[in-house]
């Protein structure tokens, strides 16, 4: 044995030095190929190399210049020649004119050729390369030397190598010996053919216990496992060297395998079988080296392993179900829920009745019942086709039946033998026959019932097929729907919360939109799928033709947040009839929600109130007011941390106006500001809330470059902008409540508009009454003459004598006639009873007669006092 080591050595030393040697001779070729080819593709490249060629006499030209060439390159040759080979240099002055020996074809075809002939050393190479003129070939280089003239670096340290490959050599040896001692330590002197004979015992033992053994080394892989222990674990035939914590087993005998602690007769349960485990650590002298474990599989305690396992399997379920059941607060969905479940888990069949009111949200009938209500089928479970009712079917169960029996008295039926239901049989015939041909064999009905009522039942069938339901049986039965009646009568609450909702938030948005000239408008609402949340928007006529466009937001879902929401568009109505300036009127609304939020329990906001059925506090609310002038044009804007709107210009391009944002409502003591928009006849502004451009999937920048996408392109109509935007971008599923309005610019015509200028005398009154006749007989308001003298003359008389100049007089002929007065002074006029001795004080009381309604609106130069008489 030692020798045929030593043998082994001393080959791998010589093959390892010859092939160094030969490294070298190869290394001596390729410099050689080298250094010829440089020297031959220098003196082809030469200069007047082409000329010398065509010379009447070459060799004369060229045979003392190779010479010098090849001496001082250290070469044996440089040949110049032909096309057809004949030499004309040569290092031998009588083979000039001759052939050249060598191969001249790829060079003649442009490339280089390097080789090697028999010469008289180890080899000569020679390079071949071509003379180029104006792309042809005109003629061909030869350069070549012997290898042995070329030294490497090999060769220079050959006896080094020889010498260090004899010192390696002597190093194997000795250490070869000194391996060679250990082993026979390490096997306790043993030889091959005695270790050999000792491991052929060892695995017939191994092979023929019945009990598995399977040893684990200190890195926790498995060094041996018998026939045995690979049926018990389930183990593949590699197992030998794989980790314990990759081979997918119960995770009581992997640890166990793994912590090398000792165990005595540990009964583990490993998938089907109850595992009596032995397990003993090893070591060498004070360090461990693995564990021994024996395994014997407890036959005789095989049906309470059933049992066990039978019971883990329910643990599983009911674990499961409280996971799977419940996931959505939609009653159809969480019914069918329960249904996948338990066909995959339970039953080969199983089905969900509820009576009609739990699908509306309304709760059922409350107390005891005689009969089975009329119940529909929500879910169904099971292999098609089968004798059950269809989902959506409308039934009532016959009294003889368990299903009835079971809803009548609130209790759990079990029916481990269909056929044998006599009382099903005789009743119901006709659907027993039915369900007994298809293969039913029985039945556990259960009633669902939460917080004292009874929403509907649950049936589990299993098949001839699978293992009767037996009583052990109906425990988990009852537990699954004890489960899924909680969850479905939440999902009916939420249903009953969420129609009200909506319903209250309808309620509280505008049901059609006021008739007004300045925009054409179009809108969408779409409350969230999962709960209707707090956005809203209006539309509102203000005085001089100009129309207030509003969209809010409030954070949330649910009652409260509709709730909220209509507290805050009553609020935007009352502040806009004040025609306040959009950055004013939205300081007013966050002054409101301040104080709501602070008082949050109180019905009058300042915490008077008895009860807390107002509900939480505001939590934020976004919202932007813009005022469109149709006179000028105009369109002011202020938003409360609400989206920029996005302007369509007649063109079809879009924008996004740089605004000023405004903090959201309810942060208090901060300022507003409002931006003025100069609007094109035909451009559409778009109002909305974020649930059109913000979703989970979907980051708000994406949302606002789809809206851009969307809005852009010919002109359209509103309501064609409207079904563009939604198609585009309306998520599903919608979480969040989408409010979208869009108005359409026009703008007042020229002939229809009247202004001047009236001097502070009393004596221009009449000039004003006479002009003011005189455009609208202009119109063809001949009708409406007396009615705007005497308005005119009233509020122009009153701007003199209480108000400062400059004095301005404005009609305007829209859907109504509209007379606005206006001044310097900040006072207003205030309506009033004037006393019988009083000489003044009637004439706002004649306006407010004559006219549909008239009011008073304040700007930075002054106040304008308006009103409007319907005309037509």
């Amino acid at each position: 044995m030692f020798a045929l080591q030593v043998l082994i050595v001393v080959l791998l030393v010589v093959a390892a030095v010859t092939t160094l040697v030969l490294k070298g001779q190869n290394d001596r070729l390729q410099a050689a190929g080298s250094r010829s080819l440089a020297a031959a593709e220098a003196f082809a490249h030469a200069p007047g190399l082409p000329a010398a060629l065509r010379a009447p006499d070459p060799t004369a030209i060229l045979q003392p210049l190779t010479e010098d060439a090849w001496m001082a390159g250290g070469l044996d040759f440089i040949t110049v020649m032909n096309t057809d080979g004949i030499r004309y240099t040569s290092p031998q002055p009588e083979r000039i004119g001759r052939k050249f020996i060598g191969t001249i074809g790829p060079a003649l075809s442009g490339h280089t050729t390097i080789e090697t002939v028999k010469g008289p050393g180890s080899g000569d190479v020679q390079a071949v390369v071509p003379v180029m003129d104006g792309g042809a070939v005109v003629g061909l280089v030869a350069a070549g030397m012997q290898a042995d003239k070329v030294s490497s670096a090999i060769s220079q340290q050959l006896p080094v190598i020889i010498g260090a490959g004899a010192a390696a050599l002597l190093l194997a040896v000795a250490g070869t010996a000194l391996v060679s001692r250990r082993l026979l330590r390490q096997t306790r002197g043993l030889d091959p053919a005695e270790l050999a004979q000792m491991y052929e015992h060892h695995d017939a033992v191994l092979h023929a216990v019945r009990e598995g053994v399977v040893i684990v080394d200190a890195d926790n892989r498995i060094r041996l496992a018998n026939d045995e222990a690979r049926r018990l674990l389930d183990l593949p035939p590699t197992v030998e060297g794989t980790p314990v914590a990759e081979l997918g087993l119960d995770p009581r005998i992997a640890d166990l395998l793994m912590s090398h602690r000792p165990a005595s007769d540990e009964v583990i349960p490993v998938g089907e079988r109850l595992l009596a485990v032995n397990n003993r650590p090893t070591r060498n002298g004070a360090s461990a080296t693995g564990s021994v474990a024996t395994l014997r599989d407890s036959t005789e305690l095989r049906a309470l392993a059933g049992k066990a396992e039978t019971a883990q399997s329910y643990l599983r379920l009911l674990s499961q179900a409280s996971v799977a059941i419940g996931t959505t607060l939609d009653v159809t969905r969480t019914a069918e829920e329960l249904t996948e479940l338990a066909a995959d888990r339970f039953a080969d069949y199983v089905t969900v009745d509820l009576a009609e009111p739990v699908l509306r949200g309304d709760e059922p009938k409350s107390g005891s019942y005689t009969e089975a209500p009329q119940l529909c089928r929500v879910a169904l479970s099971g292999p098609y086709p089968n004798p059950l009712y269809r989902v959506g079917e409308v039934h009532r169960y016959l009294a003889v039946t368990p299903m009835a029996q079971g809803f009548v008295h609130g209790r759990s039926v079990l029916v481990p033998d269909l056929s044998a239901a006599t009382d099903w049989l005789a009743g119901d015939p006709d659907r027993a026959r039915s369900a007994l041909e298809h293969g039913l064999q029985s039945l556990i009905t259960v009633p669902l019932q939460a917080r004292g009522v009874l929403l509907g039942v649950v049936n589990f069938w299993r098949l001839r097929s699978s293992e009767p339901l037996q009583e052990d049986d109906v425990t988990p039965a009852e537990e699954l729907a004890a489960r899924a009646a909680v969850c479905i009568d939440n999902a009916r609450r939420f249903t009953r919360e969420h129609a009200v909702a909506v319903a209250l938030q309808r309620s509280l948005l505008p049901r059609e939109l006021p008739e007004q000239n300045a925009l054409d408008i179009a809108h969408r609402y779409l409350p969230a799928q999962t709960g209707v949340g707090g956005d809203w928007f209006d539309v509102i006529p203000l005085s001089g033709a100009r129309v207030a466009l509003v969209v809010g937001d409030v954070v949330g879902h649910g009652l409260h947040a509709a709730a909220t929401m209509g507290r805050l568009r009553t609020a935007v109505l009352n502040f806009a009839s004040l025609d306040l300036p959009p950055e004013e009127l939205l300081w007013h609304l966050d002054e409101l929600v301040t104080r709501i939020d602070r008082h949050p329990d109180s019905p009058d906001g300042n915490g008077n109130g008895d009860s807390d059925d107002d509900g939480p506090a505001i939590t934020g609310a976004t919202c932007l007011y813009a005022v469109y002038d149709p006179t000028t044009g105009t369109c002011t804007i202020a938003r409360a941390g609400h989206p920029l709107p996005a302007l369509v210009r007649p063109d079809g391009t879009v924008a996004f106006p740089a605004l000023p944002a405004g903090p959201p409502l309810g942060l208090g003591g901060l300022p507003f500001e409002s931006a003025e928009l100069q609007l094109a006849e035909g451009s559409s502004l778009v109002l909305y809330t974020d649930g059109l451009i913000e979703d989970r999937e979907r980051p708000i920048t994406t949302g606002l470059a789809l809206l851009g996408t969307a809005l852009a392109g010919p002109s359209r109509t509103p309501e064609q902008l409207c079904e563009s935007v939604l198609d585009a971008l309306l998520p599903t599923p919608q979480r969040d409540d989408i409010a979208l309005l869009v108005a359409r610019t026009h703008l007042m015509a020229a002939d229809r508009i009247a202004a001047w200028e009236v001097p502070g005398d009393p004596s221009a009154v009449a000039a004003v009454r006479t002009e003011a006749a005189a455009h609208l007989a202009r119109w063809g308001l001949a009708e409406a003459v007396f009615t705007t003298e005497l308005v005119l003359s009233e509020l122009v008389t009153n701007a003199i004598r209480y108000g400062s100049g400059p004095i301005r007089v404005r009609l305007l002929y829209d859907r109504a006639l509209i007379c606005e007065v206006s001044d310097g002074s900040s006072t207003s006029p205030h309506l009033r009873y004037a006393a019988d001795e009083d000489e003044g004080g009637r004439g706002l009381f004649l306006i407010a007669q004559l006219t549909d309604r008239w009011g008073t609106r304040y700007h930075a130069r002054g106040k304008t006092i308006w009103s409007e008489q319907s005309i037509g």
